[in-house]
């Protein structure tokens, strides 16, 4: 065993020492973390317009503290840009995570020393885990790439800005630069192809351990390296172990990895974000990911069928309950006070408590009631390619609410295939059915004939990656959005239908 090995078990077993102690005191733990959080900003603009002194427990805080979402805490956010200190936190941001937004333009998320402290470590201490968990620690001793966008980082009245991804990268421990690739040069391109082509001539002939990203670039990256080299990655790198992502669901590409892979490998799931990085994947054995209680943030959870409703309520962690659908509200070391993430979770373990992400509360389909979410559509799409031998590329769902000839409505899923499903009209059935099973809104109007079933429109080879391209959201931390509640993005994919 290398020294590196054995270095990473040793601070491996500290780690998992320091995370059981609050994991199994998640309680008093997010009690210190709030009022960690309320003391801290007080004597801040926003602390004072909000009564900070006055609150002692979280029924204050939720009498003083709306629920807001960037739109509404943009007011606060553009005199932290001006240069102000002390508005959501005290002092200024060390820096501005720049996100698209879908109805503000550019968003300007802070993230100050405390946070980014927390979000380097959560990322840290998520390998370390695995290492605790699985014993393996042969991948250190390897080259790692993280697929990422640009480190170069610009100036606005004093704090830096940059995409999470890039300012995540100046902060790559000493011991793992030598490790780490792509060059400096190679991850400032721009443009994603051209970054994704040089990666492929840096490290076609490296030993690979560790590759980390969204899958859908990912995959783009595998599938140069497979054009290039004519060789599956597994192949190329023998000892490629070990694959860590975020942003999206893993399950309806695993089968396509595994195939440019010739393998299987460990995975490691992540729920990072410009706001904070909120847990990650727990154990090989078991779904899930652990949710970082002790990491400068506080939860709020709302039931996603409630949200809309005036006065919804306004829980905890310790009301929560297993396979309901919440929607994810966060105060934190950042300065965001009961920040609306926009994401969905679900409980299925509350010892320790483990979370999946079910979606996102806006991108859903109600057209007609039946409120589909993400992780419904992902499961149907998995339980299909697997009993019909489909492989998908990347896939999106829209209501057709107004078809042609006095047809009834339906959903279209707008699909790139890989491999083609063995029986077509079998796997448009599975995937039907499966929603039906998983959502009774859809099974009541189907049965009552309002809907029909799901047709499937085919889309080109590229034809994803073209689309995004064409909104100038290829590669980086860009995903296709999963569902919507309109045509926009199915009306956009018409011109690379197959």
């Amino acid at each position: 065993m290398s020294l590196k090995s054995f270095a990473a078990k040793l601070f491996a077993k500290r780690i998992a020492q320091q995370t059981a102690k609050w994991a199994n005191n998640p309680i008093e733990t997010q009690e210190t973390v709030f009022k960690h959080l309320i003391a801290s900003a007080k004597d801040t603009k926003f602390g004072k317009d909000h009564g900070f002194e006055k609150i002692n427990s979280h029924t204050d805080f939720v009498a003083q503290i709306p629920i807001r979402d960037y739109e509404d805490l943009k007011g606060y956010i553009e005199e932290v840009i001006t240069g102000r200190p002390n508005v959501l936190w005290p002092g200024k941001p060390r820096y501005f995570a720049k996100t698209s937004g879908t109805t503000s333009g550019a968003k300007y998320i802070p993230i100050t020393g405390e946070s980014i402290k927390c979000q380097v470590n959560a990322s840290r201490n998520a390998i370390l885990n695995y290492i605790h968990h699985t014993g393996n620690t042969h991948f250190v001793n390897g080259k790692m790439i993280f697929l990422q966008g640009s480190p170069e980082m610009q100036e606005k009245n004093g704090i830096k800005l940059g995409r999470l991804s890039g300012i995540s990268a100046h902060y790559v421990p000493n011991y793992l630069q030598k490790n780490r690739l792509p060059s400096w040069e190679t991850n400032c391109i721009a443009d994603w192809e051209t970054k994704v082509d040089e990666i492929v001539r840096e490290t076609e002939n490296e030993d690979m351990t560790v590759i980390a990203g969204i899958p859908s670039w990912v995959q783009m990256y595998f599938e140069k390296l497979n054009a290039k080299t004519h060789k599956k990655v597994g192949d190329l790198f023998k000892n490629f172990q070990l694959f860590i992502y975020g942003g999206v669901n893993y399950e309806p590409y695993r089968a396509k990895f595994e195939n440019l892979i010739g393998r299987r490998v460990d995975s490691i799931e992540l729920f990072p974000a410009s706001e904070g990085f909120f847990a990650y994947q727990y154990s090989q054995k078991e779904k899930g990911m652990l949710l970082l209680l002790d990491s400068g943030i506080f939860y709020e959870f709302v039931k996603a069928s409630e949200f809309h409703e005036e006065n919804a309520k306004r829980i905890t962690i310790k009301d929560v309950e297993i396979g309901v659908n919440y929607v994810m509200i966060i105060s934190t070391n950042a300065g965001l006070w009961g920040y609306n993430l926009g994401d969905t979770v679900q409980f299925i373990s509350l010892k320790p408590y483990k979370i999946i992400v079910s979606g996102r509360i806006k991108h859903f389909i109600s057209a007609f009631g039946e409120h589909v979410i993400a992780k419904e559509v992902e499961e149907a799409m998995k339980l299909a390619m697997d009993q019909t031998g489909a492989s998908v590329n990347e896939f999106t769902v829209a209501p057709e609410i107004t078809p042609k000839n006095e047809e009834l409505p339906y959903h279209e899923w707008l699909i790139e295939f890989e491999t083609m499903p063995s029986d077509m009209h079998n796997f448009i059935e599975i995937l039907d059915n499966e929603l039906q099973r998983q959502n009774s809104y859809y099974y009541d109007l189907i049965k009552g004939k309002i809907l029909q079933r799901l047709k499937v429109t085919k889309v080109r080879h590229g034809g994803f990656n073209s689309y995004m391209a064409s909104i100038g959201k290829l590669g980086g931390q860009n995903k296709v959005q999963r569902l919507s509640n309109d045509r926009k993005v199915a009306n956009a994919l018409q011109p690379y239908k197959k």
